[in-house]
């Protein structure tokens, strides 16, 4: 079986991914072939945990950037609410000058109340929310991403006077800009004026085809050509998980294939492997040897 979609792995980084594990991780997926490491960017457990650890997602970012040579490393995505868009912006630029031009920047709202408590974030409303991400995506992509000339910009949140953001990212035109999200109408307005993919997570079949439909009608619109669009779902290769649903990517090599081909032909062109347990680094080489 011959499959097109892209395999990325996803690691949730806030569940006590240390350092070392997070080198482990990287040095499985360049050594299986693996093209791309992703991790969300929270601060708090999502699984009520809380004596687990996060080490910052920008900062391991950098931090693989310099110790890796073909891996391809973003996150899944970053809230809007955790840092000024121009921060977000120059350590999105900074890793993808350290890495030679392997960042690819995923951006959000955010959702979860309690670690934006927890880290003294205000946790807006969700139009709110909307309305911080859609000022943040027009700052990087226009301002720290666009052409370098003077860029200005007074919104709600936000005031930018004549930046001449440098220096410019090293992937041309920029690093990939991600949106996550449900699709919904102003979600996927935003995408098709900003986002270079739309990631949508654990949908059914059902929920992919609606959820494409709108973000390509979107583009449309726009003038566009239809965007990737991709899923990040949990997974379990080689070996079923107790815990698996029928959104999830499960059990055998092969099991997992036939599943990679039918999100494919609903229309999905990358996957993001939300791996369960983060040191099952044999479980990453399989991905490598049998799914990259």
């Amino acid at each position: 079986m011959t499959l097109l979609v892209r395999v990325a792995l996803m690691i949730e980084g806030q569940e006590d991914v240390t350092w070392e594990d997070w080198v482990a991780l990287a040095d499985a997926c360049e050594r299986s072939g693996i093209e791309a490491l992703f991790r969300s960017d929270h601060y708090l457990s999502v699984m009520g945990e809380g004596e687990r650890g996060a080490l910052d997602a920008w900062a391991v970012i950098n931090a693989l950037a310099a110790r890796t040579t073909t891996l391809r490393l973003g996150t899944m995505v970053s809230p809007t609410s955790f840092r000024h868009p121009s921060v977000l912006a120059r350590l999105a630029i900074a890793a993808d000058h350290v890495s030679g031009g392997r960042i690819e920047l995923g951006m959000g709202t955010g959702w979860s109340e309690v670690e934006h408590t927890a880290s003294g974030f205000p946790f807006l409303s969700m139009k709110e929310r909307m309305d911080v991400l859609e000022e943040q995506l027009e700052i990087v992509h226009d301002g720290y991403f666009g052409d370098g000339e003077a860029f200005s910009f007074k919104g709600e949140h936000y005031e930018l006077t004549d930046l001449k953001a440098r220096p410019r990212p090293v992937q041309t035109p920029h690093p990939p800009l991600i949106m996550g999200g449900a699709a919904g109408p102003r979600a996927a307005r935003l995408a098709a004026r900003y986002a270079d993919e739309y990631n949508t997570v654990m949908p059914t079949l059902d929920e992919i085809r609606e959820r494409k439909a709108n973000i390509d009608a979107a583009c449309a619109k726009a003038g566009r050509e239809p965007i990737p669009f991709t899923v990040m779902t949990a997974a379990s290769v080689g070996k079923d998980h107790p815990d698996a649903t029928e959104t999830w990517i499960n059990g055998s090599v092969e099991q997992v294939k036939q599943r990679l081909a039918e999100l494919e032909q609903a229309g999905v062109s990358g996957v993001y492997l939300q791996m369960q347990d983060h040191r099952d680094i044999a479980m990453v080489e399989l991905i490598g040897r049998e799914l990259a």
